[in-house]
């Protein structure tokens, strides 16, 4: 069991390319995108939580947050930036630049494929170009990645990620010769390049990282996430899972906080209810059944630990779902 794995699938990410942006424009220049709340339900609606990336495909620029509440960043062609958490942010040709963004190119459109090919040229200065999307995910009940992710993650081409660049860049390409099945490889290209920049983030953690990502690569850790992750209805306790570990049933429950930030126990309560509500879509499936298959002998005691942790009874949650799809 690959636990990464297993969470992105559980979240349902899901991704699209929008926009393929070429500035061509003399300094300054300023590029906007708002806050990811403030689109998303016009470029994926479906969606319950949007986050943003970029991949630099020519030239240079800096990208900054737009409440400059971390330092600027300075891109270069086949860098790639992730706002996980959706934070409006600006490119531009030098720090401290702002200006207000368009909302009017943001939405889904249904006339055409993705993605949007603007073109910015002011002067035939220097060239700058980039590709823009988003991916979706669930944020609740559980998404333990999404938690343990900054608020911006910068993968550089000197870190080996250029041949991610490049695979946008041709699936971009693709798509502007209007062949079939474009936005399915864009969507796809969209997810590797989301995991992949996850998975060096986790490889670049120093060493006294506390995080659920830093506890995959923690041998006690991640022993017992594959556990709860592989079997998540089995009858699991404290003092089976520390000793699955190796570890004496104190030092694994103290071990296991440190980096998850939640005891084992609860973790695992929370996974469940995550498992819960997706297998609460299935229709025909009745709530003893779906009961059963996260791990409560008692319909019971199901409902009332998801009301707990989801805020409303799983027959509720199932109708709101069926009423919003």
């Amino acid at each position: 069991m690959d636990v990464l794995s297993d969470v992105l699938k559980a979240v349902r990410l899901t991704g699209a390319i929008f926009f393929d942006v070429d500035v061509e424009a003399k300094a300054p220049w300023v590029a906007a995108t708002p806050a990811a709340q403030k689109i998303a339900g016009s470029v994926m609606p479906e969606a319950e939580h949007v986050i943003m990336f970029h991949a630099l495909t020519a030239g240079d620029c800096w990208a900054e947050l737009e409440d400059g509440s971390k330092p600027p960043l300075h891109l270069e062609a086949g860098d790639i930036i992730v706002l996980p958490m959706g934070d409006a942010h600006v490119f531009c040709s030098a720090p401290g630049m702002r200006a207000p963004p368009d909302l009017g190119l943001y939405y889904r459109p249904k006339d055409r494929p993705l993605p949007f090919v603007i073109g910015q040229g002011r002067g035939g200065g220097d060239r700058t170009r980039f590709v823009c999307g988003y991916l979706g995910c669930d944020a609740r009940p559980f998404n333990p990645v999404l938690a343990a992710l900054p608020q911006i993650l910068h993968a550089r081409t000197i870190d080996g990620t250029g041949y991610l660049t490049q695979l946008i860049r041709l699936a971009v390409d693709e798509t502007a010769t209007r062949r079939s099945g474009g936005e399915t490889v864009l969507s796809k290209v969209a997810e590797l390049m989301f995991v992949e920049v996850v998975r060096r983030y986790i490889d670049t953690l120093p060493a006294d990282a506390l995080s659920w990502l830093a506890g995959l690569r923690d041998p006690h850790v991640s022993a017992a996430l594959h556990l709860m992750h592989a079997r998540p209805a089995e009858s699991w306790t404290l003092e089976r899972l520390a000793e699955e570990v190796g570890q004496s049933r104190s030092a694994f429950a103290e071990h296991f906080m440190r980096f998850v930030h939640d005891s084992p126990m609860q973790y695992l309560t929370r996974w469940r209810m995550q498992l819960a509500t997706r297998l609460l879509e299935r229709p025909g499936t009745g709530l003893a059944q779906v009961a059963a298959d996260v791990g409560y002998e008692s319909e019971a005691a199901f409902n009332r630990t998801f009301k707990k942790y989801v805020g409303v009874p799983p027959g509720a949650w199932r109708r709101g779902h069926a009423r919003a799809h």
